[in-house]
C-alpha cells in the first residue's frame, strides 16, 4: 500500500506527542501505518519516563477509518488483526493516553479514540461507526468499547444507523471529555498532559490499570466474537455490494445474503 507514518515528539517534559499520518489518503489506516503505530507504542511502553502520550492526526485531520482500497482487498482481514493488536497495545500502555481528536473520527478513526483514557475534540470533529453501511461492523474491538463508553442502547443506535455525532452531541454521549475550538486544541490537550506528567507515575499507572481491569470482561474475549462476525461478513454479498457502492458513490441495494 502508499505511505504511513508516525511522528513523534515531546512537547513537555514526561509527555510524547504520536501523529500518525498518511496524507495522500486523509490519514486513512492501511498495513504500513497501522505497524508504525504498533512499533511506536511499544518503544513508548519500554520507557519509563513518558508518563502521559497524546494520540492525534498528522495535519488537518484525525482518521476516517481504514483505506477503502483495504477493505476491499485481501489485506483486509489481516489488517482487522493488526488493528486489534494496535489498540490492545494503546489502551495497555502504562501510562494515560489522551486523544486529541482534530477531526473526523469515522469507523476505526472512532475505535482508536475508545481505547484511549481521555478523549478532547475540536468543534468540526465528527464521530461515527458507519460500517454497517459497508456490509460489516467494528474490526478494532470497538463493539465492546463503544458499549462500555456510551451504554448498550446508544452504541446500538449509533452502530445500526451509522450517523456522525457532531462535537458537542459527543461530549453529552460521553465519546469525548470536552469540545474547543480548533486553535486551542492542542494547548488544551497540552495543560491536562503536562498535569498528569506532575503527578506521581505509579499512582496514576496503578490507577489506570485498576480503571480499566474494573471493566469486567474488557475487549478480548468481545474481539474474539467480532473478528468471527467480521470474517463471515466478509465474504457476503452484501458487503462486496457495500464496498462497491461506496467506491462508485452509489447507494447499496441490499439483498441479505
Amino acid at each position: 500500500m502508499s505511505d504511513g507514518t508516525v511522528l513523534r515528539d515531546e512537547p513537555l517534559p514526561g509527555v510524547a506527542r504520536v501523529r500518525f499520518a498518511r496524507p495522500s489518503a486523509h490519514n486513512t489506516l492501511n498495513s504500513r501505518l497501522l505497524l508504525a503505530l504498533d512499533v511506536e507504542l511499544a518503544a513508548l511502553a519500554a520507557t519509563p519516563t513518558v508518563r502521559c502520550v497524546i494520540l492525534t492526526g498528522g495535519g488537518d485531520r484525525f482518521c476516517p477509518g481504514v483505506d477503502p482500497a483495504v477493505l476491499r482487498g485481501d489485506e483486509s482481514l489481516r489488517v482487522m488483526e493488526a488493528g486489534h493488536a494496535v489498540l490492545g497495545r494503546l489502551e495497555r500502555l502504562p501510562c494515560p493516553v489522551i486523544a486529541a481528536v482534530n477531526g473526523l473520527a469515522l469507523g476505526a478513526g472512532c475505535e482508536l479514540t475508545l481505547a484511549c483514557d481521555l478523549v478532547y475534540a475540536h468543534e468540526q470533529a465528527r464521530f461515527a461507526m458507519p460500517q454497517a453501511g459497508t456490509g460489516l461492523i467494528p474490526a478494532f474491538g470497538g463493539l465492546g468499547r463503544l458499549a462500555q463508553r456510551v451504554g448498550q442502547m446508544r452504541a446500538m443506535e449509533l452502530l445500526s444507523t451509522g450517523r456522525r455525532v457532531r462535537a458537542h452531541e459527543a461530549c453529552a454521549l460521553g465519546l469525548c471529555l470536552d469540545v474547543f475550538p480548533a486553535d486551542e486544541l492542542m494547548d488544551q490537550v497540552l495543560t491536562v498532559a503536562g498535569r498528569i506528567a506532575r503527578q506521581a507515575p505509579l499512582a496514576v499507572q496503578a490507577a489506570k490499570a485498576n480503571l480499566w481491569a474494573a471493566r469486567g470482561e474488557g475487549p478480548d474475549p468481545s474481539w474474539a466474537r467480532d473478528r468471527d462476525a467480521f470474517a463471515r461478513l466478509r465474504t457476503t454479498q452484501d458487503t462486496a455490494e457495500g464496498l462497491a457502492a461506496a467506491a462508485e458513490g452509489r447507494d447499496p441495494v441490499w439483498r441479505g445474503r
